[in-house]
């Protein structure tokens, strides 16, 4: 068997928070070496985050993108695991959404954007250009921020593949997942077995559902790891991101099974999720399929690039089994419509240094549900610090004001702390 470990994760990333974004960063790549991964993929322009919207126009931002990328290259958090991340990168004056790929402290491929997002709550063409060149690979100049550091003047930058001496690795971004001409469907077919997808994929209803059947029927159509990486929490703007693959959890897939799934809701800032493939069983499912096979043999050529690295390096042992597929949890809707803003009104309380929420009450329904969203927040927080979060912990010892170390046990109680009403009468309301 070719035993492959590898880690997806959620990151609460803030934007233009370079300083915590790296933080978490370099957690998930060191949880996910600690597990014992060679492959760690990350979500959508992770450095950045993603809702820093016309500060993308700024070229300090690719700048300080660059120089959170160096932090992490100067160090050995890369050294025998590949690293994919995300972050802006700026091609003959033209801005792109890319992924990075890092291993052993090089930059081995830097993989832009197909297809981008911009209908619903999306406007990336405001600020990005998708790669219009299919198939082509272009040489890139490093900036000198990054390239005296790591020793390397130029990279391949474009649409291609990474052939390691025992498999094949290759990209996509988010919304190219939806796409109909998806990127992984001709990846596979020119032998691609591991797919990564780091994503910024906001939470709306039932919207988790509909990613995870794209990832399962991707890889029971043509085979394959399929690892995907999302952003969580409120990152600046008005929509909440989950962590995975979808509507939040970041999960792993194989030959169209989710073997690995994170949680959908949560107040960690990283969650690291990881799960052992059998590339072998990849290279099964798709000989058995002889469709696949026949499209195989006339498909066109993706390009590659060489990497002298082995990424299997279990030994073998018979007591070592790959991770078996998993029943997908789905939260039920009116969990999605009390979790998912619950969630959002957290991240913006800790982050905008207010001490709480004051909330006019009607006796109306919107303003009883208002107040229920902040009663699941609360025990959100409750749940969190119990897992033994000490950023939760400390973010509510700050709010709610407490002292001589003491910090909330009950949901109830830490309300009383942060949370306040007052009527507010309308022509609606009963004189009494």
């Amino acid at each position: 068997m070719r035993l492959l470990k590898v880690a997806t994760c959620n990151l609460n990333q803030w934007a233009m928070d370079f300083d915590s974004n790296l933080q978490h960063i370099k957690a998930s790549i060191q949880k996910a070496k600690a597990s014992g991964a060679t492959v760690r993929v990350g979500p959508e322009l992770e450095i950045t985050g993603y809702g820093c919207e016309d500060h993308f126009l700024e070229p300090d931002t690719i700048t300080h993108a660059w120089e959170c990328l160096k932090d992490i290259l100067a160090e050995d958090l890369t050294r025998g695991i590949l690293c994919n991340i995300g972050m802006p990168v700026e091609l003959s004056g033209v801005r792109y959404n890319c992924q990075v790929f890092c291993l052993n402290q090089k930059i081995l491929l830097i993989r832009p954007k197909i297809c981008l997002a911009n209908d619903g709550n999306y406007r990336e063409l405001r600020w990005f250009s998708a790669w219009k060149h299919r198939h082509q690979l272009v040489e890139y100049q490093l900036p000198s921020i990054i390239a005296d550091a790591v020793s390397q003047k130029i990279v391949p930058f474009g649409d291609g593949y990474l052939s390691f001496i025992d498999t094949n690795i290759a990209a996509e971004t988010c919304e190219e997942l939806f796409t109909p001409d998806a990127p992984h469907i001709g990846l596979a077919l020119s032998g691609v077995e591991v797919f990564t997808n780091g994503s910024g994929s906001h939470h709306q209803l039932r919207k988790l559902n509909t990613r995870l059947e794209l990832i399962q029927s991707g890889t029971y159509k043509s085979g394959g790891v399929y690892i995907y990486s999302n952003q969580q929490g409120c990152d600046g703007g008005r929509l909440y991101y989950v962590h995975l693959m979808a509507d939040g959890c970041a999960c792993i897939a194989v030959n169209g099974d989710i073997v690995a799934q994170g949680s959908q809701f949560s107040l960690h800032d990283v969650e690291v999720v990881t799960a052992l493939v059998d590339l072998d069983a990849v290279l099964s499912y798709r000989g058995a399929i002889s469709s696949l096979r026949e499209q195989a043999a006339s498909a066109s050529s993706v390009p590659s690039i060489r990497v002298d690295f082995k990424l299997c390096n279990m030994k073998e042992n018979l007591r070592i089994f790959p991770s078996l597929p998993i029943k997908v949890r789905y939260h039920a809707p009116e969990e999605e419509i009390a979790l998912g803003p619950g969630c959002w009104l957290w991240d913006y309380l800790r982050r905008s240094g207010a001490s709480g929420y004051l909330l006019p009450l009607s006796g109306g329904a919107d303003s009883s549900s208002v107040a229920a969203i902040v009663g699941c927040m609360c025990q959100l927080v409750i749940n969190a610090i119990a897992e033994g979060d000490e950023v939760v912990k400390s973010d509510a010892i700050r709010i709610g004001q407490y002292t001589n170390g003491d910090f909330p046990t009950d949901s109830k109680e830490f309300a009383k702390h942060i949370f306040y009403t007052v009527f507010m009468g309308s022509e609606n309301s009963f004189i009494e």
